[in-house]
């Protein structure tokens, strides 16, 4: 798929806004998690976790995920070209699955229960922020250098000009202004239609 500048550049100002959002909001989650470890308000810290948890870690999450689908596909990177690309995807797929069925249950916990929440949600709430931060790092880093170059079926797909291009440069395209099949004119040149009718004329009546 192709897109116009304009609408490329919506889509990316999307990307970043939602990437920088997700690592933002897990920032946060990690800072409350640390927190709360040490001792600091567990009555407000793990209400605090659940509430940013469900309603701005977890959609973004999701519409991260999505928004790098579809920048990859709209792109010139491509989904399936680049040996970062698909890390990246591999990345961020895990932590979405990570997300949707290993932390939500604990950030429901944290959210119900309050000071009640029990030390091993407390520790996979902490556990959680850590690892997706350090996963999200590096898939910035990723975005930022761009490493590996491209894959094999990405250099075979995107190898050498496309074949329309062929067709217009070919050997064998017939040039401007001469018949298929048509020698070109003594000294390399092909005289123009009306002086040959002329000469031909001439040579009869002569």
């Amino acid at each position: 798929m192709k897109l116009s500048p304009p609408w490329r550049k919506a889509l990316l100002t999307l990307h970043v806004v939602t990437a920088v959002g997700w690592l933002g909001v897990d920032v946060v989650l990690l800072t409350l998690g640390v927190a709360g470890a040490r001792g600091a308000a567990p009555g407000v810290v793990y209400p605090a976790i659940g509430l940013i948890g469900l309603t701005l870690f977890v959609p973004l999450s999701v519409l991260a995920w999505l928004v790098g689908i579809v920048s990859s596909l709209c792109t010139p990177w491509g989904l399936l070209r680049h040996r970062w690309v698909m890390v990246k995807l591999i990345i961020t797929t895990v932590m979405l699955g990570a997300v949707l069925f290993a932390l939500m249950p604990n950030l429901r916990t944290a959210a119900e229960l309050g000071a009640a929440t029990p030390a091993e949600a407390r520790t996979g709430l902490l556990m959680a922020s850590i690892v997706s931060s350090t996963l999200l790092i590096v898939a910035t880093v990723l975005s930022t250098y761009k490493p590996w170059g491209r894959l094999r079926r990405g250099k075979r797909l995107g190898r050498g000009p496309s074949s329309t291009e062929n067709d217009k440069k070919g050997p064998f395209l017939t040039p401007p202004g001469r018949r298929g099949g048509e020698p070109p004119a003594s000294g390399g040149r092909r005289a123009p239609a009306g002086r040959r009718t002329e000469t031909a004329v001439r040579a009869r009546t002569g």
